[in-house]
């Protein structure tokens, strides 16, 4: 078979492989929610435009979207996200089956840690701060706190039960009743941070409480 000479001056046709003009831009998912979480801190979730989530994460619009799924979806991978973190803080701070003085200690010591890791820029707690607005209009935000709340509460309880059992607190105690007293300080507390609270008042508001359940002696 003869082959048809091209055209004097003409080029070969590209391989299919090489007309590709490039690969879709990568990201870092872990990264894009950290941005994202940090502008929804910043502004609340009602005050973050897209641009704003565009700017703060480096994707265009089509690309968050692919991603993260609309401005509601990427706010509730951020809490989700920030509870799975607490969770492992919460899990490094009881390896070592404490007593409950210092259990709470590292409790409270660990949360402001996070809420004031902005530096001059408040912060607080990042569900207490920004999801109690929305929860009032949308169900998913709502069970979300609901559920973050409820698994604190348990969490804390769990130590406190252990503790009445080490006979560190009266056996009569309710855990379930001051675990929630413990996580309503921890609030507080988050709240308070926001507001601009210096580090050494919200210590003193922690260690009022840990008295309070434990006793005014320290160890």
């Amino acid at each position: 078979m003869v082959q048809k000479k091209s055209k004097a001056g003409s080029k070969p046709p590209e391989p299919a492989l090489l007309r590709v003009r490039g690969r879709p831009r990568q990201y870092d998912p872990d990264r894009a929610l950290t941005k994202a979480a940090e502008t929804f801190w910043k502004h609340g979730y009602a005050a973050t435009s897209l641009d704003d989530l565009v700017a703060a994460t480096g994707m265009n619009r089509p690309s968050l979207y692919a991603a993260f799924g609309d401005k509601r979806d990427l706010y509730l991978k951020t809490l989700e996200r920030y509870r799975q973190q607490s969770r492992a803080i919460g899990a490094q701070i009881i390896a070592d089956d404490p007593p409950l003085r210092l259990f709470l200690k590292r409790f409270y010591e660990s949360a402001l840690d996070v809420y004031l890791a902005g530096g001059d820029e408040a912060r607080g707690c990042y569900s207490i701060s920004t999801a109690p607005a929305q929860a009032v209009t949308d169900p998913a935000v709502r069970d979300f706190l609901a559920a973050s709340i409820g698994g604190t509460d348990a969490f804390v309880a769990k130590q406190i039960a252990k503790a009445r059992e080490r006979g560190e607190v009266p056996s009569n105690v309710d855990p379930a009743a001051l675990a929630q007293l413990v996580t309503a300080t921890m609030h507080t507390i988050g709240v308070r941070a926001r507001v601009g609270v210096p580090r050494k008042q919200l210590k003193a508001v922690a260690a009022a409480a840990i008295d309070l359940i434990c006793g005014s002696q320290k160890s």
